[in-house]
C-alpha cells in the first residue's frame, strides 16, 4: 500500500492565521487565488503569441462561470440527482459544498467553444490548449483548499503515516457547556512508544477553559461525561478518531491560576493524506503542461496539451481515488466509485487526441 513518506502529523490549521474569521473560507480563498494566478499566466500566453492580451478578461468569466456551473451540476448529476431533484432551490447552494472536478472539466471545454466561435481570431483547441495548462495549476490550488477544510480526505492507510484529521472533532468539542477557550489537538511526543503499526495513533487534546464556578472536582464530573460521549457517539468523532467506548476516558486536568487546562489523552485514524498527493500531482502536470509550451509553442500541434491534460490529470484522478472515502453512499457498492468511472472517458479522449495530434505533426513535418 502506498504510505505517506514520514510518521502521521495531526491536522488542525489555525484559524487565526486571518484575523476576524473563526473558520476562514479556504475553499473559497484558494479557488479564487487560483483563477487570479491563472490569469496572469493566460495573459502571458497572449502576449509571447501575439494575441490580444484584453481578451484574457473575456476568457475569464467564461472560464469562472463554467467552472462553478459545470462543476455543480456536476455534482448533481452524478453523485446526489435525487436529493436534488426533489428540492432543486438547494442546486442553488454551492456554499454548502458539492462540486464535481469531471463537471468543471465538461463546463469549461463547452464554455471555450462558446468563446471561440463568438470570438474572432481565437481558435478553440489554440485557447483550449493553453487554458488547460493553468486549469492543473488551478486543480493544485483548489485541492489544497480542500486539505485546509480537511474534506474529500483519504481513507484509513492501516499504518503509523498519514494524517489524523482533528478539526471536525475540535469544532464538535467547541460546543461544550463548559466554557471552552481554547482547543489544540497534537501529536504527543511522549507517547510515541505506544505505535503498534495498524493506523490507530496517539493523539493529545488540551482543552484551555476558563474557571468561572467551576470547582475542580465538578469540572472532572462534566469532562469525562460530555468528552466521552462526544468522542464515542458522533460519527464526525468516530470517522476521524478511534476512542474505545468501553474503557473510563483519560483525562488530566490541571489548575494554571486563571484557567483549568483539561489533557484528553486518545487515539486518532491515520488516514491517507490524498489532497497532498492530488496537489503535488497537478502542480507537476502543470510543470510539464508549461514546460512543452514554453519550449516547443511553435510547434506543438494543436489539441495535444488537452490529450495530455486529460490522461495525466484523470489517469491520476483515477489512481488517487482508490486511496479516498467515497463521497456518497452509493459508491460503496460500486466496483469503481464515480470518480473512477468518470475518468475512464476522459481519459480515453486524451489519448485520442494526442494520437490524433501527433499524426497531424508527422503529417506536417513530411
Amino acid at each position: 500500500m502506498l504510505e505517506f513518506i514520514i510518521s502521521y502529523f495531526v491536522w488542525d490549521p489555525d484559524p487565526s492565521v486571518i484575523p476576524g474569521w473563526s473558520r476562514p473560507p479556504w475553499y473559497s480563498i484558494l479557488f479564487a487565488a487560483g483563477f487570479i494566478v491563472s490569469q496572469q499566466f493566460m495573459i502571458y500566453f497572449f502576449k509571447k503569441e501575439g494575441h490580444k492580451p484584453e481578451l484574457v478578461d473575456r476568457l475569464t468569466v467564461y472560464m469562472v462561470l463554467a467552472t462553478i456551473i459545470g462543476a455543480r451540476l456536476g455534482h448533481v448529476l452524478f453523485y446526489e440527482p435525487a436529493r436534488y431533484f426533489s428540492n432543486p432551490i438547494d442546486i442553488l447552494k454551492v456554499w454548502e459544498g458539492g462540486l464535481a472536478s469531471h463537471g468543471a472539466a465538461i463546463g469549461i471545454l463547452f464554455a471555450l467553444w462558446l468563446y471561440a466561435k463568438k470570438t474572432p481570431g481565437q481558435n478553440y483547441l489554440w485557447v483550449v490548449d493553453r487554458i488547460v495548462i493553468v486549469t492543473a495549476l488551478t486543480g493544485a490550488f483548489i485541492r489544497f483548499g480542500n486539505l485546509m477544510n480537511s474534506e474529500i480526505g483519504g481513507m484509513d492507510s492501516g499504518s503509523d503515516s498519514g494524517i489524523v484529521y482533528a478539526w471536525h472533532t475540535e469544532e464538535l468539542l467547541s460546543s461544550l457547556k463548559v466554557p471552552v477557550n481554547s482547543i489544540d489537538p497534537y501529536k504527543p511526543a511522549d507517547r510515541q512508544g505506544e505505535l503498534t503499526g495498524n493506523g490507530i495513533v496517539p493523539v493529545n487534546i488540551a482543552i484551555e477553559i476558563n474557571k468561572g464556578s467551576y470547582s475542580l472536582d465538578d469540572l472532572e464530573t462534566t469532562l469525562n461525561r460530555d468528552l466521552k460521549y462526544a468522542l464515542t457517539k458522533f460519527e464526525s468523532s468516530k470517522q476521524y478518531f478511534a476512542e474505545p467506548a468501553e474503557t473510563p476516558l483519560d483525562l488530566i486536568i490541571e489548575d494554571k491560576g486563571s484557567f483549568y487546562l483539561a489533557t484528553v489523552r486518545t487515539v486518532g485514524r491515520v488516514k491517507y493524506p490524498t489532497q497532498i498527493y492530488e496537489s503535488i500531482t497537478y502542480f507537476v502536470i502543470f510543470l510539464i503542461l508549461f514546460g512543452l509550451w514554453y519550449k516547443y509553442k511553435a510547434r506543438l500541434p494543436e489539441g495535444i496539451l488537452l490529450g495530455i491534460f486529460l490522461v495525466t490529470v484523470f489517469g491520476m484522478r483515477f489512481v488517487w481515488e482508490f486511496f479516498k472515502e467515497n463521497q456518497v453512499e452509493f459508491e460503496d457498492s460500486l466496483q469503481y466509485n464515480m470518480g473512477q468511472l468518470l475518468s475512464i472517458p476522459l481519459v480515453i479522449i486524451g489519448i485520442i487526441l494526442i494520437v490524433r495530434a501527433m499524426r497531424k505533426g508527422l503529417g506536417e513535418e513530411v
